[in-house]
């Protein structure tokens, strides 16, 4: 063998084992990533149905609170003492 194709040969060899040692730590970060992506869009679509339950409640409540103020309050019949003026 030449001196040329024994160098070809060790960077081969570097190649793949650096390719094999490697490999596991950079598809953890692939990983990490991936799941990081899918955490946030799990928060934030939780955060914008926390928000839409709380704007519905609080459209509710306040409909409920303008009925009871604006329904007519029944108060018992009381007798109303009229005067009829007699012409002079």
């Amino acid at each position: 063998m030449s001196a040329k194709k024994d160098n070809t040969a060790m960077v081969g060899v570097g190649v793949a084992a650096c390719a094999v040692c490697c490999a596991g730590p950079i598809l953890g970060v692939l990983a990490a990533i991936g799941l990081g992506t899918a955490a946030a869009f799990a928060v934030f679509g939780l955060i914008g149905i926390v928000v839409g339950a709380a704007i519905a409640a609080f459209v509710v409540v306040r409909r409920r609170r303008r009925a009871s103020l604006c329904a007519p309050v029944i108060t018992e019949p009381t007798p109303v003492h009229l005067s009829v003026r007699t012409p002079q």
